[in-house]
């Protein structure tokens, strides 16, 4: 069950981290399900090895982890517009 509450919040920040960069965006719900959980998975690494917040805090948690997948959006773009350049 805790895979899949994981899942579905990956899937909800990956949906605002599109809403706050919107643009043309290759993939649909699977594509934006994994760039939350990879936010989620990033934030979580530096936000607890910066000390900025412990594990179990939610609302710095679902925060810094749509600022992870707006970059990891952010990156993907720079990388897709390369390589079709």
């Amino acid at each position: 069950m805790h895979i899949i509450w994981f899942l579905f919040a990956g899937l909800f920040v990956g949906a605002v981290a599109k809403m706050i960069m919107p643009g043309k965006d290759p993939g649909g719900a699977v594509i934006t399900m994994l760039l939350g959980v990879g936010g989620a998975v990033l934030a979580g690494m530096l936000g607890q090895a910066f000390g900025i917040y412990r594990a179990g805090d939610t609302g710095w948690g679902i925060i810094a982890s749509v600022i992870g997948a707006v970059f990891l959006l952010a990156t993907h773009r720079l990388v897709a517009g390369r390589r079709t350049a």
